[in-house]
Order: C-alpha cells, then sequence, then structure tokens
C-alpha cells in the first residue's frame, strides 16, 4: 500500500544529493524540497505557472474578482465529482457513468420540482438518496457480482443517458424554485458594517488561514514524534508564507465582487470531511489498501468487497449532489447536461497525481487536476481560442500530467 501520507523516507538526515541543503540558502533549499516532493507539489506548481501565463495572456483578466467567481460556479461540479472519482481510482476501478448520472438526477429534480411542485429541501434530499441507490447498485454488481468497473458503469452510462430522456422526453425543463437556484447560483449574504468588501467572506477566509496554519503544525509535530523526515525549517516557513498568501489572495478576490459562493462552502465541507477520511480513517486506509495491493489487502482481513460498494455508493451520491449543482446552475435540466463530465473528472484525477494501478491519490490532488483543467477551460475562452483546439491542449495536458507521473515514478525506484 502506497499513499501520500505514508510515502516519506526514513528520518536520518540526507547526505549526498539530499543533504546539503543548509549550504545553499532558501534557493536551495527550495530545489532540495521540490526534488524530494515533486510528486507531491508538482501539479501546484503547474497550476501557479498555468495561472501566471493566463493572467500575463489576458492582461489580467483571469483574476478579475467576477471571473475568479465565475470559475468557482463553473468549476463547481467537476470538483465534486472529482474527489468521488479519485477515490473509485485509489480502490483501482473507474467509474464511466457520472456524466449521465449527474443529468438523470438534474432531471428527476425538475421533475420533482417543477413538474409536482415538491418544496425543494425534500427534493434534495430524495435525489441525493437516488443517487446513492444509483451507485449502490453499480458497486453491487462489481463488489459482489465480480463484473468489472468498467463495463457495469459503461451500461450505467448508457441506462441514466436514456433514462434522462425519457424523463424530460426529449425537453429543456425549468426554472427551479429559488432555494434549488441558491445552491449553484448563490452568495453568502452580507453581514455586518459597509465595507470594500464582503465581510463575511473575509471573516471565512481568515479563519480558513488559522486553520490550515494550525493544522500543519500538527502534522510537523505529529511527523516529528514519529521520527519521519519534514521540511526544513526555513522552508517550512516558506510553505506557510505561500498557502497564507494563496488563500489571503483569493478570499480578497472574492470577497471584492459578490462574496464567496454557497456551493465553494459545499466544496470545502467536501474536502475537509473526505480529507479527513482519506488520511484519518480505517475506511480511507481500506482504499488504499485494496487498490494497491489487492491480494495482501485480503490477506490482512480487509473487506474488500464491502469497501468497494461503499465507494460507488458514495460516488453515485456525489454525482447526484453535482447533478443538483449544474442542474440549478442553469436553471433547468437538459437531456445533453453531462456530457463528458465523466471524462473531465477521470482527468481531473489524474492530472492531480492519481495512480492507473490504484493505491496513489489525494483528495486536494484532485481538486488541483480540476483547477488546472478549469483554469485552462477559463483561460482559453477568455483568449478566444476554439473547442477544437482546447480539446487538444487539455489532451497534452493530461498526457504531460501522467508522464510526469510515470518519469517520476520511475526516478524514484531507481
Amino acid at each position: 500500500m502506497s499513499t501520500d501520507v505514508t510515502a516519506k523516507t526514513p528520518a536520518p538526515a540526507p547526505s549526498g544529493k539530499g543533504g546539503g541543503a543548509a549550504d545553499g540558502g532558501l534557493w536551495g533549499l527550495v530545489l532540495n524540497g521540490m526534488r524530494r516532493n515533486m510528486r507531491q507539489y508538482g501539479m501546484l506548481i503547474a497550476l501557479g505557472l498555468i495561472v501566471t501565463l493566463f493572467a500575463v495572456w489576458t492582461d489580467g483578466d483571469l483574476l478579475l474578482p467576477r471571473n475568479v467567481s465565475n470559475l468557482v460556479l463553473q468549476n463547481s461540479h467537476i470538483l465534486i465529482l472529482a474527489i468521488g472519482m479519485m477515490m473509485v481510482i485509489i480502490a483501482g476501478h473507474i467509474d464511466l457513468s457520472v456524466g449521465s448520472l449527474t443529468a438523470f438526477v438534474g432531471a428527476l429534480a425538475a421533475v420533482l420540482m417543477v413538474k409536482n411542485d415538491m418544496p425543494w429541501p425534500l427534493a434534495v434530499l430524495l435525489c441525493l438518496a437516488i443517487g446513492a441507490v444509483a451507485g449502490a447498485v453499480q458497486g453491487f454488481f462489481i463488489a459482489y457480482g465480480g463484473i468489472p468497473s468498467f463495463i457495469v458503469t459503461l451500461a450505467g452510462m448508457l441506462i441514466f443517458r436514456g433514462l434522462t430522456e425519457i424523463f424530460l422526453e426529449g425537453q429543456t425543463l425549468g426554472p427551479f424554485p429559488e432555494g434549488e437556484q441558491k445552491i449553484g447560483m448563490g452568495f453568502l449574504p452580507e453581514v455586518g458594517p459597509e465595507t470594500n468588501y464582503h465581510n463575511l467572506t473575509l471573516l471565512l477566509g481568515l479563519v480558513l488561514i488559522a486553520a490550515v496554519l494550525l493544522q500543519e503544525l500538527r502534522d510537523r509535530r505529529r511527523q516529528k514524534s514519529f521520527s519521519l523526515d519534514v521540511l526544513p525549517r526555513n522552508l517550512f516557513l516558506l510553505k506557510l508564507v505561500a498557502v497564507t498568501a494563496a488563500i489571503l489572495t483569493v478570499t480578497l478576490l472574492l470577497a471584492s465582487y459578490k462574496g464567496a459562493p454557497i456551493v465553494l462552502l459545499v466544496l470545502g465541507v467536501l474536502v475537509v470531511g473526505y480529507s479527513y477520511v482519506m488520511r484519518n480513517s480505517v475506511f480511507g486506509r481500506h482504499i488504499y489498501a485494496i487498490g494497491g495491493n489487492l491480494p495482501a489487502a485480503k490477506l490482512s482481513g480487509v473487506k474488500d468487497k464491502k469497501v468497494t460498494f461503499s465507494v460507488f455508493l458514495n460516488m453515485g451520491m456525489l454525482a447526484a449532489l453535482a447533478g443538483l449543482v449544474v442542474a440549478a446552475r442553469l436553471n433547468a435540466a437538459s437531456p445533453k447536461a453531462g456530457l463528458n463530465f465523466e471524462l473531465e473528472a477521470i482527468a481531473s484525477a489524474f492530472i492531480g497525481g492519481a495512480s492507473m494501478s490504484g493505491g496513489v491519490g489525494t483528495v486536494l490532488g484532485a481538486i488541483i487536476g480540476g483547477l488546472v483543467l478549469g483554469v485552462l477551460n477559463n483561460g482559453m475562452n477568455l483568449l478566444s481560442v476554439g473547442t477544437d483546439w482546447q480539446q487538444v491542449i487539455k489532451g497534452l495536458a493530461l498526457l504531460a500530467a501522467v508522464g510526469f507521473d510515470v518519469w517520476n515514478k520511475r526516478k524514484v525506484g531507481s
């Protein structure tokens, strides 16, 4: 089993190429840290470079507050799907049905809320439950039926796409109630005195910075207590400054427009919750175990079928949530919704560091991968790049990310 949590080198101070960081000053520490944590920071650095390049090419339009807010709203559903897809891939499977299931749940929500006037909170809960059931059915065939996930979810993709057409009778259905619309398009309310910024967003940003810094310090202390290798002190401080600056920049950009979108809060809860599950819970470690080495996991007593079943059930529920977000943002359910969402989610997971062989990946990596694709989409739209070339460039980005991962693994193994 290999996870990013455990992929650390032994504690003794390295020598030769790994040591001597102190001799090269801060730049030497940065280069040394990057060499030793290339897999962890590679895509984060790539994201920073892509943002910088498009910010220059668009004369700063990419980082305008309104565009940053739109970037969040337009990519939130892919990020939600990417979290679940990362877990599926870590477990050693794939899910091709999430795009069609997203469209199906959006259609179901429209039928319940628009045609039958069902209260939107009740309809949302019902849609999430049906998404979970859909994922559970697929998980049952995969885990207990022994059918490859590729086949089961390919069938699911066709079934849910067909059901979407049947539910909507080939037509677009809307608009949704105001409460449902806010899930995909709403912003946090204004509170406090009149300022040039959205006060509640500023407060949440400061709380987030404090939480991240405390967590980083806590992780460093815990690694030291287990005699694990940690970043040199100066490099660790540089990392804290960079993280604080990044969060503060995004906070100020959002706070200078309409504030944080509601869906960003939903996404934040998902990232924190699923990151904790994958890093600290028995269930999360069992997912890494069955994806990394299934025979060894079975010998260790891991109930692989139950874990696989749960992973697909969870994927179905997240796909339902993404479907509700998309339907809310478009304020309508369309038979063509969700096209290629599965490919975007899979690409996000692989760009974010997932391994095709399973057992490797993080929730935060999936988010970074999704943001890489989102910034590419947004930046190319601002530059009026045609959709044909956008597909080519995104394909090359995916190929480069996976190629880098393969090269990095060979380098580490050699």
